[in-house]
């Protein structure tokens, strides 16, 4: 059964007439360039003027909605369109002119950030076997001790890179031993060349930003990636395990309908691909706030049960997905704008955070307050199916980084005003440094 949407959107007859323009003296006063340097340092200044004064506003050929129930109506609604981006790629494709890039094109149509019912139903079925919270939390143990030997080194001589040394290889490692991927130890072997693959096949996300040299990249990443959890897959058909390509390849429906070799290989991409990013950014993030807020770093210190409430008011603040999109298939109405079918929304995540309609004082980041209306893992069907192990990495790593020292502190060169914040993805907010000074715990 299709689900419908909460109140602010409403169906309307078809018309021939074009979507209505935000009102000319509201246009003029709202900026809204998420490729600008400034909007890169600080979003939320901007998300603010648009909630105030165009909350439903056409730029860009697209509608950007920024107020929390416009959104989270999007998204509960079923009738909405998340195979916006196959499309893209397709055509972006045929504009520069690419050639074989079809196993690119399979995996867009065929993975669950994309799909539409029904086909988003059968691939969720199969996959929610795997993903379950028993699976997370017999991982625990595995993180806790990726943790500790990531912070072994860098805890003893006082200071880290809390992204580079720690935040982006903790999700890395996590995924490849739950994968049971080959290691050899070498700067060469398969999981050090992963970081880069999932680097390069993640511009399918935004497939407006990809050059030819992108897509060239994309398309040898990816063969590269599949073709090793081919003999992955194939060993672990051979010999199963309790592993995570092992359970999917395992994973069964009620009328004994499975996930074939590439779709197999295509979760585990998008594993990578959707999750390793978004959890290295929201560790930083975490961090950052923690430490530009001491009231809340010492509450922490003073109470490590609520590790688990700072990893949800950081997903709230400053959510590490800020912008996910839709395409409308009907005619209908928000916020009181004319939506036609074919029309493309830009949904704000981040901005749906600091909504003061749904969260007192929304700007202060605060441990203690009620966060359960926060959309940073989106909302309805397409909820991030990954949230949970995301949340578990972060947790477990911001407890024990809290456990092994006593202090710590921004780096001088890591200060207000001295955040170097990823440029390479519009969707992702996250740090691409963040130097910390460490006292260890006595």
């Amino acid at each position: 059964m299709t689900s419908r949407p909460a109140i602010p959107v409403t169906e309307t007859a078809p018309s021939p007439a074009t979507s209505s323009p935000a009102p000319a003296q509201v246009a003029s006063a709202v900026r809204f360039n998420p490729f600008s340097a400034e909007f890169r340092r600080d979003p939320y200044p901007v998300y603010r003027d648009l909630r105030e004064r165009a909350p439903v506003h056409r730029t860009l050929g697209m509608w950007v909605l920024t107020r929390h129930e416009d959104v989270r109506a999007v998204l509960r609604d079923r009738t909405f369109s998340a195979g916006l981006i196959p499309r893209q790629i397709s055509r972006q494709a045929v504009r520069l002119g690419a050639e074989d890039v079809g196993r690119v094109e399979r995996l867009s149509v065929s993975s669950l950030v994309f799909t539409d019912p029904p086909a988003h139903g059968r691939l969720r079925a199969l996959v929610n076997h795997v993903f379950t919270g028993q699976a997370i939390d017999a991982l625990r143990p595995r993180i806790t001790a990726v943790v500790d030997r990531l912070l072994a080194d860098t805890v003893a001589r006082g200071g880290l890179d809390a992204i580079g040394e720690f935040a982006a290889p903790l999700p890395l490692t996590v995924m490849c031993d739950w994968m049971g991927l080959p290691d050899d130890g070498s700067s060469t072997g398969t999981r050090a060349r992963i970081a880069g693959w999932t680097h390069d096949i993640r511009f399918i996300l935004e497939p407006g930003l990809i050059r030819a040299d992108d897509l060239d990249r994309v398309r040898a990443a990816l063969e590269s990636f599949v073709d090793v959890l081919n003999q992955v897959i194939a060993q672990r058909r051979a010999r199963p395990g309790d592993d995570l390509v092992s359970r999917l390849l395992a994973a069964r429906t009620g009328d004994d309908d499975r996930l074939g070799d590439e779709e197999v290989a295509f979760v585990c991409v998008m594993c990578f691909v959707a999750g390793v990013e978004t959890t290295t950014s929201l560790l930083g993030n975490a961090i950052l706030a923690l430490l530009r807020h001491p009231a809340q770093e010492a509450l922490l210190r003073r109470r490590p049960d609520l590790v688990g409430d700072a990893v949800g008011e950081a997903l709230r603040y400053n959510a590490p997905l800020q912008l996910t999109k839709r395409l409308a298939t009907r005619d209908l109405e928000i916020g009181g704008h004319q939506v036609h079918a074919g029309d493309e929304l830009l949904l704000c995540l981040g901005a749906t955070g600091r909504d003061p309609a749904v969260f007192d004082d929304p700007d202060t980041f605060d441990l203690t307050r009620d966060r359960r209306e926060h959309l940073a893992f989106g909302h309805g069907m397409h909820g991030c199916l990954g949230g949970a192990l995301a949340r578990a990495q972060v947790e477990i790593a911001l407890d024990r980084l809290y456990q092994l020292t006593s202090g710590l502190a921004l780096a001088a060169d890591a200060r207000e005003g001295n955040l170097a914040w990823q440029d390479h993805s519009f969707i992702v907010r996250g740090l691409t440094h963040l130097p910390l000074t460490i006292q260890a715990a006595l």
